[in-house]
């Protein structure tokens, strides 16, 4: 009896061992799926943030250093920084290129970036809410904003999303019998109705910018160098390989007019092998082809990809 009761201890712990060591063996494999991969940013300016509303433009009022303009910019612009996805490009003469590029073809190519961002406050009011009781009263500030956005392909001209959200702030103060906190005027809550606003945007930006495959472009071929657009700070590091591809036919929608791309041929694939330049607006890569080629005298026909 004794015997068999250590036989069955024994292959219980023999079996508890054994499941140990198989736990230990898949631990590695589990580890190695949580890698993520590998995010190229996007170059995104943003054009301008007027304010369209009525609000404190007085006597004196200057359109180009409004202050409410600004700070939904600023708003903005800070979002989108903090997501990790962009390189936000601030061009002094951004009126001067809007303006052209809504004159003239390929205009919005000058700007520089991949996306373009237009934006502006269409709706903004302030207003107090009292209430008093018969040992106590209450007053709360409320401010109410809408933000419009519309972010246009720089490559196409074409606004890919545009819409608009609201958001608000309030602060509630209460005095009981004569006691208790004062609601004075608080110019923040400016800011959090706007921030407010903005932030039911902001995803949707980042998604309709990151759904498009990056790209980039041709600036030189010669028998010295492949030289394309990018480097480093949009997350181009020596070794990565992206696909050439030939720009697809451009054809036009008769139901609406509008220039429609067709998706490119791929003809090649390019390897980085060096990165430069000072600012994001000046960076390069230099590349070599593992597979394929171009014809060097038609750059403006062929562009980059990464590969997905």
């Amino acid at each position: 009896m004794k015997r068999y009761i250590f036989i069955l201890l024994f292959m219980y712990v023999a079996v508890g061992i054994y499941a140990q060591r198989k736990v230990i063996e898949v631990e590695p494999a589990t580890a190695s799926q949580s890698e993520t991969a590998k995010t190229l940013k996007r170059k995104v300016a943003i054009g301008r943030f007027s304010n369209e509303t009525q609000y404190a433009k007085g006597l004196f009022y200057d359109k180009e250093n409004d202050p409410m303009g600004k700070q939904a910019l600023d708003i903005l612009s800070a979002k989108l920084a903090a997501s990790g996805k962009f390189i936000l490009l601030e061009r002094n003469d951004m009126d001067k290129l809007l303006a052209e590029a809504s004159t003239s073809d390929g205009g919005f190519q000058k700007i520089g970036a991949d996306y373009l961002i237009v934006g502006s406050i269409t709706q903004f009011g302030r207003k107090n809410i009292g209430d008093a009781k018969l040992f106590s009263t209450t007053k709360t500030q409320i401010v109410e904003a809408a933000v419009s956005i519309r972010l246009i392909d720089v490559s196409t001209g074409l606004i890919i999303y545009s819409d608009e959200a609201k958001g608000d702030a309030e602060e509630k103060t209460k005095t009981t019998m004569g006691l208790g906190g004062r609601a004075d005027f608080d110019a923040t809550l400016s800011d959090k109705a706007i921030s407010a606003a903005i932030s039911q945007l902001v995803e949707n930006i980042i998604n309709k910018c990151t759904n498009k495959p990056w790209r980039a472009y041709f600036l030189s071929y010669d028998n010295d160098a492949v030289i394309v657009s990018g480097g480093a700070s949009q997350g181009i590091s020596v070794g990565d390989v992206f696909a050439v591809k030939s720009k697809g036919k451009t054809v036009k929608n008769p139901q609406t007019g509008i220039n429609i791309e067709l998706p490119g041929k791929t003809v090649g694939k390019v390897e980085v092998v060096s990165v430069g330049g000072d600012t994001p607006e000046a960076e390069y890569s230099m590349v070599t082809f593992k597979e394929g080629n171009i014809d060097g005298s038609k750059l403006q026909d062929y562009y980059i990809e990464e590969i997905k």
